[in-house]
């Protein structure tokens, strides 16, 4: 089907064309003959790189220059929210007849941004999504196309719940949104479009065909049967893989079960990729080298990470920074990095294909056992998705390392069908956050409306009602329990504290705890240690890492030296190694300190404070909740410590945009400790400052009246 056959306004043709469209891949023909374009509601289940962006853009331009209604996309992660955010913003400049305003909100979920409802096309993150439900904006009735994007992630027992709910909710409305799903393949799709109401678009085409395969013992054999050799070394089976495919002329991408593997590779593969390199790509890499140490803090991660890209390779996992992992993506779509060595998160995050895909080990640390299990068909079939660049190759290979099991691992992860997609909607804390959301924005509910409702999931679809109900009297028995919940009659209300709990987005369980910890806090003397540890707690703070048995020692001094701050008493086996560097970071400990001694690198720093000002803002809002307007500074003022990594005496500084826990620090050496310090200074010895400079002194000097007045 070629482009200027679509039924869209001649401006839309144009714009397709200027991007390099001139056909239809067979899933986005599919979708067009479907009723993609005429306001049905469609399911693609389809491979990686099959064209499913280009699916959602021409719904998109189809329904605006239709209609004035709210388009809205979903996206389950803030990376791949703002790579799609780039891409639609081109469809402002496409005149199709309504102003087209497209927006990105993927942050807080305390604050719901006034200007939300200027946007004609919303993309969010699935969370964001469900707070503005919760919050109840009035636009909500103005969406008239809703396009979820990954929605095979509906079985993901984190962030599937949360899906489920905003699709179940949007699919009710009584504006009767289009609803475009964007799916892998999976097995059970059928249940899936059947759930959402969707006529379901199957199709395994791939711009790119794959080749699967398993490799052992130096000989790969491919699942049609084809055989052939790996030049073998001391480096091992998956860069053996790797060199092979750069050699050829393509990229690698080998996956690896741990941090520690993915470097541990990418340094074997580092000596023999460079000897492959062009003049122009060394020269290339090593302005990389030197941007990635310019850029941070020179860590051994970080130092190590400029070494290997010298050499044209790389590793990328949760621990590097955004920065540095932005970096190593960017140089790796321009082709100069030629193998990338990577833990699975990469696979659900942003689009990086390579002609070869590697998967070192098919078998995964399960938490839940405290074991390795194999990892799932479904999972499997997302990393070998990375295979095949469509810009430069006409082939793919996905290859597994095999340990004298070809046979079973062909059988199982390549000839196998994913296994179906199963709601986690009636978990039990899935089930008691989103039940209480439901009364929180349904005041008066009955109970036969809740079970109406969650029998209207994709888990009330798969379970019996009897199941259903059954989890729905344990989920009100709690929340009843815990007064965030009150009945009358027949008829169920949120508390104050159920409506806050559900606005400040945690576990209910997580808000019980902080309630109870708080009405007992002592007054009149510093908890910020005490503080710490309740958010650090929590089962919403994220990443945690356990202490090793060098920190506890380190622990046990930690408490000793803060133990007036605590709300109760604790022994180093109530610590993790996350609150250790928490109380390190707000007494301004260096990137480089946290790496050495507690092995907390950048990249998990970041999140650990991003969840921890969140916790923190919690924290304070259920302390005005239960009157205890005495902790409210103290709250506030860990919240701001937190997120700049301060010691107190530095949190006047900081008020001034421009101003971070570096040059706070410097101009507090100074003597310059506070907001009339800092106006008194003239603004020529202000530049005179190490890191500041005269450019950053007309600017915080412009920003202090902006703070002062």
């Amino acid at each position: 089907m070629k482009i200027e056959k679509l039924e869209l306004p001649e401006s839309a043709i144009e714009f397709l064309k200027s991007q390099g469209f001139e056909k239809l891949y067979p899933p986005q023909a599919d979708s067009v003959k479907s009723g993609l374009l005429d306001g049905k509601n469609i399911l693609v289940s389809a491979p990686t790189a099959s064209g499913k962006t280009l699916i959602a853009m021409l719904a998109m331009m189809s329904y605006i220059s239709k209609n004035k209604g709210k388009v809205i996309y979903l996206s389950p992660l803030r990376a791949l929210a703002a790579e799609k955010f780039s891409e639609f913003k081109k469809l402002e400049k496409v005149g199709l007849g309504n102003k087209t305003k497209v927006g990105i909100s993927t942050g807080d979920f305390e604050n719901i941004e006034k200007n939300l409802e200027k946007n004609s096309i919303l993309i969010l993150t699935n969370e964001k999504m469900d707070s503005i439900i919760r919050h109840g904006a009035e636009w909500i009735d103005e969406i008239g196309l809703v396009i979820a994007d990954e929605v095979h992630l509906i079985g993901d027992e984190s962030r599937g719940p949360t899906l489920e709910m905003i699709l179940t909710q949007l699919k009710l409305l009584e504006t009767k949104p289009q609803i475009v799903g964007l799916s892998a393949t999976i097995t059970n799709s059928d249940e899936i479009a059947d759930w959402l109401e969707c006529v379901l678009v199957e199709n395994s085409w791939r711009p790119v065909p794959l080749s699967e395969g398993v490799c052992d013992a130096g000989e790969v054999t491919m699942a049609d049967g084809t055989v052939f050799e790996v030049e073998r070394s001391i480096r091992g089976t998956p860069i053996d893989l790797g060199v092979q495919s750069v050699k050829d002329g393509g990229q690698s991408l080998v996956f690896a079960e741990t941090r520690t593997r993915s470097k541990s590779l990418a340094t074997k593969a580092a000596d023999a990729i460079s000897q492959i390199l062009e003049k122009k790509e060394i020269s290339q890499l090593e302005k990389t080298s030197k941007k990635i140490l310019s850029e941070n803090e020179h860590t051994e991660l970080v130092k190590t990470l400029a070494l290997l890209v010298k050499k044209g390779v790389a590793f990328h996992h949760a621990g590097l920074n955004q920065n540095c992992r932005e970096i190593i993506e960017t140089e790796f779509r321009n082709g100069t990095i030629k193998l990338l060595s990577s833990t699975p998160t990469l696979a659900a995050g942003v689009n990086l294909p390579a002609r070869r895909v590697v998967i070192s080990n098919v078998n995964r640390y399960n938490a839940k056992v405290g074991a390795n299990r194999p990892i799932s068909i479904l999972e499997y079939k997302q990393l070998c998705g990375r295979a095949g660049r469509p810009q430069y190759d006409n082939h793919g290979e996905s290859i597994i390392v095999g340990n004298g099991n070809t046979d079973d691992l062909i059988d199982y992860y390549i000839h196998g069908e994913p296994e179906p997609i199963e709601s986690k909607i009636t978990d039990d804390k899935s089930l008691r956050t989103h039940l209480l959301s439901v009364i929180v924005t349904n005041p008066g509910i009955k109970k036969e409306d809740i079970l109406e409702f969650f029998l209207q999931t994709l888990g009330g679809m798969q379970s019996r009602k009897a199941t259903v109900k059954f989890a729905i009297d344990i989920s009100l028995r709690f929340l009843s329990s815990q007064y965030l919940i009150v009945k009358k009659g027949e008829r169920y209300a949120a508390t104050e504290f159920g409506k806050k709990t559900s606005m400040l987005y945690i576990d209910p369980l997580t808000a019980t705890y902080f309630r109870d910890a708080l009405e007992n806090v002592s007054e009149e003397r510093k908890h910020t240690f005490g503080f710490l540890h309740l958010i650090s707690n929590c089962e919403e703070f994220f990443p945690k890492f356990s202490l090793r048995q060098k920190d506890y020692e380190t622990a046990s001094l930690m408490i000793e030296n803060n133990s007036s701050e605590l709300l109760e008493p604790i022994s180093e086996y109530d610590c993790s190694r996350s609150l250790l560097a928490l109380q390190s970071w707000i007494t301004e400990s260096t990137e480089l300190n946290l790496s050495d001694s507690l092995g907390i690198e950048s990249g998990d720093m970041h999140r650990m404070t991003e969840t921890g000002n969140w916790l923190c803002y919690c924290l304070r809002e259920i302390a005005k909740h239960v009157e205890r307007a005495d902790l409210l500074e103290e709250l506030g003022d860990l919240r701001r410590r937190i997120s700049y990594g301060i010691r107190e005496e530095l949190l006047d500084l900081v008020r001034v945009k421009g101003i971070g826990r570096v040059r706070a620090r410097i101009l507090f050496k100074h003597g310059i400790k506070n907001l009339d310090d800092l106006a008194k200074i003239p603004v020529n010895k202000l530049a005179e400052i190490d890191k500041i400079g005269s450019t950053i002194a007309d600017n915080i000097k412009t920003e202090l009246r902006r703070v002062r007045y």
